[in-house]
């Protein structure tokens, strides 16, 4: 029976794509939206993920996000080396200053300057140059993504891209580019430059407070959680795992703007759309074979056959059209792979769109099921 089953489903060629086309559709710009939503909201917190190495970042308890403002006195570093099942702290600067490039333009930026003496913090994947390169003098790495673009140089013959030995101006002290590195793009498009801590305090203005960040190590063999708990009681601070900073981040970014209700609308439109024409179409199906179902139930096939053929129908369809929604997806994030557009497709998107599709399918079978359930079986003989 489920053989021919299929067998009416496919041989009902128009009706049979109209409910594909319902259903990819909807996998299509499920999957596409979440996927651009879920790589927006990891560039929210790229900054924390680009920064591996330590276990915990100490931070002011009123933080709200990784570029919020709140930094903390020198001695907070000390204090914090001093707790017990602390390995290593070092400190860490992150600030908005003003930039101006070889040729005049000026920009903002973002400058972050990691510990002078062991480069905690600093990027790992460089594209030319090294990080111990920053030990040279007025020495500063900036980010691959913006040579081409917002650090290009204007020449008379147009724009070149930036390059080792120029010379930048942050906040009218001198920067030579000792490098370029490789980092995940942000959620903030300002360009990025890494430093020492001593030389990037020195081209922002002078404040009591310059203590951007505390990278903390824990000890091996010391839990994590207890070691951040006697931190936070020691020094009055918050100290937060990776994860936990990250989702401190990623909260900030979701509460105070509009970007999971855009998305979120987006993705119960094409649920809709999906779930509409899909189930108009398939119920059209349905009732164009009442012949043939009131056949069966006529040769006395059971219920439960009967509904077991519909909901197979049904699930085939959304196999196929889930298939290609989110084969279509994975093309579309593979042709904006390398631009500035947000895309990332993690396996869970991939069993969310999977259930959403389910439910398409189930509800464009439920409107059809009860026809075919209390239909007679004599309608076959009728004229």
């Amino acid at each position: 029976m489920i053989r021919y089953a299929l067998k009416m489903l496919f041989g009902d060629k128009a009706r049979y794509l109209g409910i594909l086309v319902g259903v990819a559709f909807a996998a299509l710009l499920i999957t596409q939206q979440g996927a651009i939503f879920v790589g927006l909201m990891e560039r929210t917190y790229s900054f924390v993920s680009d920064t591996p190495q330590p276990d915990l970042w100490v931070v002011d308890p009123d933080l709200e996000h990784h570029s919020d403002s709140k930094p903390l006195v020198g001695q907070k570093l000390f204090r914090v080396r001093g707790v017990d099942g602390v390995e290593w702290a070092t400190p860490m600067f992150k600030a908005f200053t003003k930039m101006r490039l070889p040729s005049g333009e000026r920009r903002g930026c973002i400058v972050i300057g990691v510990d002078d003496n062991t480069l905690v913090g600093a990027p790992s994947n460089l594209a030319s140059g090294a990080a111990l390169d920053l030990r040279r003098a007025d020495a500063v790495l900036v980010d691959e993504a913006d040579v081409n673009g917002k650090l290009a140089v204007k020449t008379p013959d147009g724009k070149r891209p930036i390059r080792t030995g120029d010379v930048l101006e942050l906040n009218d002290h001198r920067a030579i580019v000792a490098g370029t590195f490789k980092i995940n793009p942000s959620f903030f498009w300002d360009p990025v430059i890494y430093t020492t801590y001593t030389r990037a305090i020195s081209y922002t203005p002078s404040e009591r407070k310059q203590l951007s960040f505390i990278l903390v190590k824990v000890r091996q063999g010391q839990d994590i959680a207890a070691v951040a708990d006697r931190i936070e009681r020691t020094t009055g601070l918050k100290a937060y795992t990776e994860s936990g900073f990250k989702k401190l981040t990623a909260t900030f970014i979701l509460e105070k703007t509009g970007i999971l209700i855009n998305f979120g609308i987006a993705v119960i439109l094409g649920f809709g759309v999906g779930t509409a024409v899909a189930g108009q179409t398939f119920y059209n199906f349905t009732m164009d074979n009442l012949r043939h179902f009131g056949a069966l139930k006529a040769l006395g096939t059971p219920n439960k056959t009967i509904l077991a053929m519909v909901l197979t129908q049904a699930l085939v369809v959304g196999f196929i059209g889930y298939g290609l929604g989110v084969g279509g997806a994975a093309v579309f994030g593979s042709l904006i792979g390398g631009t500035s557009l947000a895309f990332s497709l993690p396996w869970q998107l991939l069993v969310i769109t999977a259930g959403a599709i389910l439910i398409i399918s189930i509800l464009a079978a439920a409107l059809s099921i009860r026809k075919v359930l209390v239909l007679e079986p004599g309608v076959v003989f009728r004229g």
